[in-house]
């Protein structure tokens, strides 16, 4: 088992970096769990630095995803956020999994947003991630038992 987890780790990491190499201006491309876990990035980007944009994207998707439900906006395709110097894009990728890249200034949004698309498009399934706590282990009505 933890041959094909180091497996996949290392495929994603490799579907990260091609990524980060081929968009002009996409600084660091990272994969992580609905619930903000890290799964895999780029390999530019250290550990510590790769969880907190982990957090950072989870928080930035939950507040979307709440947004929508709660003004009838529907489902979030993408949230970007543009700061003085940099872009934040993050992306459903798969079934509980989400797609972030840090882009800087200069970057063209338009290409990297369609790149994350075809990537997710591509290899989609392969990110989609199995939630943490199934209802068959256990939890009922949002609580363990």
């Amino acid at each position: 088992m933890m041959v094909e987890m180091s497996n996949a780790t290392g495929d994603l990491n490799w579907l990260l970096d091609d990524l980060v190499d081929r968009v002009v201006g996409a600084d660091h491309a990272i994969v992580l769990s609905a619930d903000g876990l890290l799964i895999g990035r780029s390999r530019d980007l250290l550990a510590e630095d790769g969880e907190h944009l982990s957090a950072v994207a989870s928080a930035f998707q939950s507040l979307a995803r709440g947004t929508g439900r709660h003004f009838g906006g529907g489902a979030v395709r993408q949230t970007v956020v543009e700061m003085e110097h940099a872009y934040l894009f993050v992306t459903a990728a798969g079934e509980g999994a989400c797609l972030a890249v840090l882009a800087s200034e200069d970057a063209d949004v338009g290409l990297v947003a369609y790149e994350m698309n075809m990537r997710i498009k591509r290899v989609g399934q392969f990110l989609s991630t199995a939630p943490r706590f199934p209802e068959s282990a256990g939890v009922v009505g949002g609580s363990r038992s």
